[in-house]
């Protein structure tokens, strides 16, 4: 079975916008979402476009901030200072990567922990560890949300995440602890990665490389969640670290690329963003 995260995210967000329609009234105004964007790199001008249309469809107010690739720190940090200060955003996005003249982690740690709707600043990160309050990563979040929407149990099932980045890997791990999963975190240097990898009944694959994970490496049944986003360099299409097709056969349920986490992803952010908002108004 595929696990459709185009369907479920268009489920999320029609629930959001019934709930957002009553804001005006309520608390005057809307939730308000700002994206900067830092030159043209194709694929965040993409992602930044697809936040701006969900945003849109949910009924909450997005402004993005379009700023060239030669852009020095020092105006990035005052940017941000200036939508710290502005009662009236509600959510702060960095679209990454960033120009390497551009310190990321000094970009991030400078949005107040409250307004950081990607969930990376220090102190989130720290609140997601400790399980104190805290704003969650957009795709682990949305992973965590497919599984529950599929009906996969995870207490004391076995679950491995291919992949050991902060933005995706290391957080969904925790979140899989959390749900009392019994977690293995593998990576390319791995011994026997696949037969690591064969033991998984859930298996979370986020190493960035196209169609990485083989059948061979997948156990019959295993629920698979595929989070890569690549380009085939045989056919140029979009692919995930996954081959989809022989590994669609073994597992029980997988998530196709694209259409998958991405759509969660997402949502994700929207629903941070407004979860922001009514933690500011209803103080």
């Amino acid at each position: 079975m595929i696990i459709s995260g185009k369907e479920l995210a268009a489920a999320c967000k029609a629930e959001m916008a019934e709930e957002v329609k009553s804001f005006p009234a309520k608390y005057g105004r809307l939730p308000h979402l700002v994206v900067l964007l830092v030159g043209e790199d194709p694929g965040s001008v993409s992602y930044v476009t697809g936040k701006a249309k969900s945003a849109d469809e949910v009924g909450i107010k997005n402004t993005t901030i379009r700023k060239p690739a030669d852009i020095s720190e020092e105006e990035v940090l005052k940017i941000i200072d200036e939508l710290n200060a502005d009662d009236t955003v509600d959510g702060i996005l960095i679209q990454l990567p960033l120009p390497k003249h551009i310190d990321t982690d000094k970009v991030i740690a400078r949005i107040r922990r409250e307004k950081d709707v990607d969930g990376f600043h220090p102190l989130n990160v720290a609140g997601l560890w400790q399980k104190t309050e805290c704003v969650l990563p957009c795709t682990p979040k949305g992973i965590m949300k497919l599984l529950k929407a599929s009906g996969v149990g995870l207490q004391g099932r076995k679950a491995v995440v291919i992949g050991r980045s902060t933005i995706v890997g290391l957080p969904v791990a925790k979140l899989l602890l959390d749900q009392n999963a019994t977690v293995t975190i593998a990576h390319s240097r791995t011994k026997d990665l696949a037969q690591v990898a064969r033991e998984a009944e859930i298996l979370v694959v986020a190493i960035g490389r196209p169609k990485f994970v083989t059948a061979d490496m997948i156990g019959e049944g295993a629920v698979v969640i595929d989070v890569g986003v690549n380009r085939d360099p045989e056919t140029g299409k979009l692919c995930g670290d996954v081959d989809f097709e022989p590994a669609s056969k073994k597992a029980s349920l997988i998530t196709p690329v694209p259409g998958g986490v991405g759509p969660m992803t997402i949502c994700c952010l929207i629903e941070n963003t407004i979860e922001a908002f009514l933690k500011k108004v209803e103080k």
